[in-house]
């Protein structure tokens, strides 16, 4: 399978990006800068690209078409959060965090559907957060880009579902990478006293949720924003 994965060089990026590389899969991944350690490897192409400029996007998605002839799978782990009160956010840090967070992934599948619908097959994952269903001081524009991509997921689902294509949403609570790790020490125990499992996540229970759904055993599964966050929220 080849699989797109954007934000490689970040907690769950990199995470996934070790993951699928240990299965054999054929990787396309994507870097703000050419930051992401891989060793030389037939089975993976680095691209740069900067997410917030749409031509940037079209040149990475037809470069990433090239490099293995096909797009199986896009994972959309790269984000961004510029913490700040509501009434303190500047406009040019909500822009640039909805650009990231909501409209990269827009443009990127609006891009590989109709390479997808070609191959009559294809699997759209997009990472989204706890954050967005339940809110939290200080990331509004952050909480707002991630609840957007639960609209995307359940308008293209709808748009693709006859074409063998699933689009799907993991609704992240607070794991062992990434982010966390920007969390001061005092706030993560408090984050983790309201967990009803008491501890942060394991992201390899990320990349097998993901290995599922992507796979043929997936199929059936579309449309959905999944909880991940250890009983934190539900619906």
């Amino acid at each position: 399978m080849v699989i797109l994965i954007t934000g490689a060089s970040g907690g769950f990026g990199s995470e996934l990006t070790n993951f699928f590389l240990k299965k054999g899969h054929q990787l396309i991944l994507q870097s703000h800068s050419r930051d992401v350690s891989i060793n030389d490897n037939q089975n993976v192409k680095v691209l740069t690209c900067d997410l917030t400029k749409e031509s940037e996007i079209e040149d990475f998605v037809t470069s990433s078409m090239k490099s293995f002839g096909r797009i199986d799978a896009v994972l959309h782990c790269a984000g961004i959060s510029k913490n700040a009160i509501s009434w303190k956010t500047t406009l040019d840090s909500w822009n640039e965090t909805i650009a990231v967070n909501l409209t990269a992934p827009f443009i990127i599948n609006k891009l590989v559907l109709p390479i997808m619908k070609k191959q009559q097959f294809g699997r759209l994952i997009h990472l989204s957060s706890v954050v967005s269903q339940t809110g939290f001081p200080g990331t509004v524009a952050y909480a707002a880009s991630k609840a957007g991509l639960s609209g995307l997921t359940k308008t293209m689902s709808k748009e693709v579902g006859s074409n063998g294509i699933t689009v799907n949403n993991l609704a992240l609570g607070y794991f062992n990478t990434g982010m966390i790790e920007q969390v001061p020490s005092d706030q993560i125990e408090k984050i983790i006293s309201e967990i009803p499992q008491k501890s942060l996540g394991d992201p390899l229970a990320v990349c097998e949720l993901i290995e599922y759904l992507i796979s043929d055993a997936g199929s059936y599964v579309t449309g959905q924003t999944i909880p991940v966050n250890g009983g934190m929220y539900g619906y």
